[in-house]
C-alpha cells in the first residue's frame, strides 16, 4: 500500500503543475495513468483500422452532409469501454492560442482552490464532450456504442459520462452531477482509482442496474428467510385440531400479516436511506434491541404510530414526518427471535437506494410454499405479484 501511495503522490507531483496541452503530454499522461491504476497501456496502431481496438489516435470518418468525407482522430479509444477526448490536445492548440491573442482570461490558470473554473473552461469541456459523442457516433456500427465517454483536462480532471444501454441516446454524468469529476488529487482515493480501472477494463460492472439486481437479490433472500421464520412460528402457535378449511384460512391470514409487517419494515428502510427519516435512525433502533429481540416489536409499533400521525418520535428521539398513505394506520409489529432481528438488521444496513422496488415480488416468490410456486409457475412478472400483494394487504 505504501508503494501505491508513493506512486500516486509522484504522479500528482509530476502532472499537477503542467496544465499540459501537447499531444505528447496527452499520450504520456494517459500511459502513466494506466500504470498507476493497474491496467495495460494502449496497443500499437496497425494499418487496418478495424483492428485498432485500444489505441491512441483512432481514426474515425467525419461524416458531412455535403462535401467529401474526411477523418477525425480519437485521442484514446478502447472498444466496448470508452471514447476519451483530451482537452487542449494538439488539435486545439490553435484555439487556445487565438484566445490568448484576444487576451481572454484562460481557464487553465489556477484558482485559489487549485482547480480550474470559469465559463471559458466549462465551455471547452462541454465542447470536448460533444466532440467525444460525435466520435462515438461515427464509429463503425459493428463496434457498437461505448458505455463511457471520458473527458480529460490533462493534469487536472477526468469527467465521466455513461450510457449503459449502449444505444448512444443519453450519455449522462456518472455516477451523478455532483461526483462525475475525478480531480487529480482524488486519485489518492483507492475507490476513485478503482472506478477508473473499471472504466478501462469492466465498464458494465459500474452499471447501477447490475448493482441494483445484486443488492435486491441479496435482500430478497434475507427477507424470505424472515418471512418463512415468522409464518412457521405463527402457524405452530395455532391449535392442531383445526379443520382443513380453518388451517387454509389461518395460513392465508398469517401470510398477510407477515407481508404487511415486512412492507412496513421495507418502507422504513427506504425512508431512512432517501432522507425521509434521519440516516441510520431505524437501523440504530434495531441494533439497540440485540439480545432482547422479543421486545423489539414494542418500539416498532410506537415508531410506526408516530410515522402515521407525524410529530415527535420517542423511539427515535426526533421529529418525524407524517406518512399518510395508510401503510402505518394499523401499526402492528410481530415478535421476533434473535435470528429474525439479525436478518432484519443485515437488510437495514444495505443501501436501499440501490434496491429495486420489485423486491416485493421477489420476496413473495422466494417465500412461496413450493406447491403454490408449482401452481403459479416457476417465474412470475414482479409487477403483477406486487399488485396482488398490495391489493391483499393494503388496499
Amino acid at each position: 500500500m505504501a508503494g501505491v501511495n508513493h506512486n500516486v503522490e509522484a504522479f500528482i507531483d509530476r502532472w499537477g503543475p503542467t496544465g499540459g496541452g501537447e499531444r505528447s503530454n496527452c499520450q504520456m499522461f494517459l500511459t502513466e495513468l494506466c500504470a498507476l491504476i493497474g491496467v495495460p497501456g494502449p496497443d500499437p496502431a496497425v494499418e487496418t483500422e478495424s483492428e485498432n481496438a485500444y489505441v491512441f489516435e483512432r481514426k474515425v470518418p467525419a461524416r458531412r452532409v455535403d462535401g467529401p468525407t474526411t477523418s477525425n482522430y480519437i485521442d484514446l479509444y478502447k472498444r466496448g469501454c470508452f471514447v476519451l477526448e483530451a482537452k487542449q490536445s494538439a488539435k486545439r492548440v490553435k484555439q487556445i492560442a487565438e484566445l490568448r491573442q484576444l487576451r481572454i482570461a484562460l481557464p487553465e490558470l489556477r484558482t485559489g482552490s487549485g482547480r480550474r473554473g470559469g465559463a471559458q473552461w466549462d465551455t471547452i469541456m462541454r465542447n470536448a464532450r460533444a466532440q467525444a459523442e460525435t466520435y462515438a457516433k461515427n464509429l463503425p456500427p459493428n463496434e457498437g456504442w461505448p458505455p463511457f465517454l471520458v473527458i480529460v483536462d490533462i493534469g487536472h480532471v477526468f469527467e465521466l459520462y455513461a450510457d449503459f444501454s449502449l444505444q448512444g441516446k443519453h450519455y449522462a454524468q456518472f455516477p451523478d452531477r455532483q461526483s462525475f469529476r475525478i480531480y487529480l488529487e482524488d486519485l489518492r482515493d483507492e475507490a476513485k482509482r478503482e472506478c477508473l480501472r473499471q472504466v478501462w477494463t469492466e465498464p458494465q460492472t459500474l452499471n447501477p442496474a447490475r448493482r441494483t439486481a445484486e443488492v435486491t437479490r441479496e435482500i430478497a433472500e434475507l427477507l424470505a428467510k424472515l418471512s418463512v421464520s415468522l409464518e412457521t412460528r405463527m402457524l405452530r402457535e395455532r391449535p392442531d385440531d383445526r379443520q382443513p378449511e380453518q388451517k387454509s384460512a389461518d395460513k392465508h391470514t398469517i401470510a398477510e400479516k407477515v407481508a404487511l409487517f415486512l412492507m412496513r419494515c421495507l418502507f422504513t428502510m427506504f425512508a431512512e436511506d432517501v432522507g425521509l427519516l434521519e440516516r441510520e435512525s431505524f437501523t440504530k433502533l434495531l441494533k439497540e434491541y440485540k439480545g432482547k429481540a422479543d421486545k423489539v416489536h414494542f418500539p416498532l409499533e410506537g415508531l410506526w404510530k408516530g410515522m402515521n400521525r407525524g410529530g415527535f418520535s420517542t423511539e427515535l428521539g426526533m421529529e418525524v414526518a407524517e406518512f399518510n398513505g395508510g401503510l402505518f394506520r394499523a401499526a402492528t409489529a410481530l415478535p421476533l427471535t434473535e435470528d429474525d432481528l439479525n436478518w432484519l438488521i443485515i437488510a437495514a444496513e444495505r443501501d436501499w437506494k440501490d434496491v429495486e422496488p420489485a423486491i416485493f415480488g421477489a420476496l413473495l416468490e422466494s417465500a412461496l410454499d413450493p406447491r403454490e410456486r408449482h401452481k403459479l409457475g416457476a417465474h412470475y412478472t414482479p409487477r403483477a405479484y406486487v399488485e396482488r400483494l398490495v391489493a391483499a394487504t393494503i388496499i
